[in-house]
Order: structure tokens, then sequence, then C-alpha cells
């Protein structure tokens, strides 16, 4: 795309998304990711019925009166987003594709941890690292990371889950939220999702699209594997094709899903031709209660 129908593109996401930030997820946002624990603030005179466990005993020695410290929460918090940019996400049968999905949610969750002061980064995949943009605050930051969702057009075929997650690891050394944003087509990443979210607090939205489950009846086509440019025909007018072709995928969604939940990696399934709001504000709501 030329620089000026990306800029174009990068507005319009932020005008449309910065008003459910602000009348909907900014809030539930904050609710759903916890900071990091308590904080030193402050010290002040001890009174009466204070805990004697939060004395500071060098202020007390120091002025001959007793002083304790004050703890707040530490709010501030760090946003990584890993977002799968392979060939396949350029597939979409509705009115977006799973990666014009996969971006605007990007772009959500990147204006709602500005909102509530959190840095955010930014990692770009295929079978490779495409690209790391380091975590960093602000609105002027955050239009970088959109323009680069639209702009960098990847050099690998494949996807990698594992190359992408082991970078995250070695690159953010402090517990951060990792949030995982792909159509998970790809195997025997089970481990470095185990590691990744103990480490740190990771979340998998999967993007998806129904036309890749269920098959319409069209007569002979071939479908091509956007990743490996293998080509089969198909012949869609084969009820029990049809059929079995969606028994297959809704299996693999339901393993996806048992594999995640085994993991206790919080998840969520999208699609490109529905609303991804009340899923996301479930997942979100589902995290607060739950601590």
């Amino acid at each position: 795309m030329q620089s000026k129908e990306i800029f174009k593109k990068v507005r319009s996401l932020e005008i449309r998304t910065k008003g459910l930030v602000n009348n909907l997820f900014g809030g539930e946002y904050q609710s759903a990711f916890k900071g990091r624990g308590m904080a030193f603030s402050e010290v002040r005179p001890y009174y009466f019925g204070d805990d004697i466990r939060l004395i500071d005993w060098n202020v007390t020695a120091r002025t001959g009166d007793p002083y304790i410290k004050i703890f707040e929460e530490e709010r501030e918090q760090t946003m990584m987003l890993c977002v799968d940019i392979s060939p396949s996400g350029l597939f979409g049968s509705f009115s977006q594709r799973k990666m014009d999905l996969a971006t605007e949610l990007a772009a959500v969750l990147s204006f709602s941890a500005i909102k509530n002061n959190d840095k955010v980064g930014l990692l770009l995949f295929s079978d490779r690292v495409e690209l790391y943009i380091p975590p960093r605050k602000g609105r002027m930051h955050v239009l970088r990371l959109i323009r680069e969702l639209y702009a960098t057009e990847p050099q690998g075929k494949g996807t990698s889950i594992n190359t992408a997650l082991e970078y995250v690891n070695r690159v953010q050394r402090k517990k951060a939220i990792v949030t995982l944003i792909s159509d998970m087509q790809d195997v025997n990443y089970e481990k470095v999702l185990k590691i990744t979210n103990k480490r740190h607090d990771l979340i998998c939205l999967c993007v998806d699209d129904e036309l890749e489950t269920e098959l319409p009846d069209a007569g002979l086509i071939p479908l091509i594997d956007s990743e490996t440019g293998n080509v089969q025909l198909v012949d869609t007018s084969d009820k029990k094709l049809r059929i079995a072709y969606k028994a297959r995928r809704l299996k693999e969604r339901d393993e996806l899903h048992k594999k995640l939940t085994k993991l206790h990696v919080d998840h969520v399934h999208l699609f490109t031709n529905r609303s991804y709001i009340e899923p996301l504000v479930n997942l979100f709501q589902t995290r607060h209660n739950r601590y």
C-alpha cells in the first residue's frame, strides 16, 4: 500500500477503536489485568492500630519516632502484542480478512493499554520474526504500531509460534501481558506456550473465518494453501465431503480449545464475520472475576 493509503487506514482505525476503548474496553482492560503488586510509596508517622510489621526501622531510629511504610498498587504494566502476519491471514470470505481482524484487535488493546498508562510493544511474525518494536507509551507510538501492521509484508511463508514466543521470552525480561493474535495454524508449540505462560501473563486471541470450516456447494474448485502454495481440486458438490471437512475442522478447533485450557492459557475464538466485542469483554470479565 502507498503511504497515503496506509495513513488513511491508520486514522480510520484509530477513530473506530478509540471510541470502543473510551466507552467500553478501557475499564474492562484495567479490571482484567492487575498490577504487578504493591510498590513502596512513602512513610508516615505510626498511629495506634497500625500494623507493626510495616514499621520502617531506619526512619524510626533516625527520627526517634515510629514511622510506617505506605504501599500502593504498582499499576504500570507492559502489553506485548505478538501478531501472526503469515500469508494465511490474508484469507477472508466476508467483509474483512483474518489479518484485518487481527490488526483491529491489536489497535483496541494498544489504545486500552496506553489509556491505563501501560507500555505497548509489538512483534510481527510468520515462520520468522518479521519485526520487533520495544514497548513504549503514548499515542504516537501506538499509531506507529498500527502503521507497521498495515505496511509490513512478511518475508516468511509459514507460521512458527515457537519462534515468536521464544524471541519474546528472550527480549522481555520482566513479566508482561503477552497477547498472541493468530489463526494458530501451526503444530508442536505446546512447550513454548507453557514456558511463556509461566514467565508472563499469556493470552491467545484465535482469529478464524467460517469458510475455513464450512465449504460452500460450489462444484469443482481449486483450494490453494497460501503458506505452501499447494493447489488441490475439491468437488464441493459432494455433500459427504463437505460434512467430513466441517467435522474435521470443528474437531481441530475443539482440540485447540482443550489444549489451551489444559495449559491454563486464557483464550477466545474470534471470527471475521462476527463482532469481537462481546467475546473479548467476556474474556476480560472472566479474568476479573477469577482474580
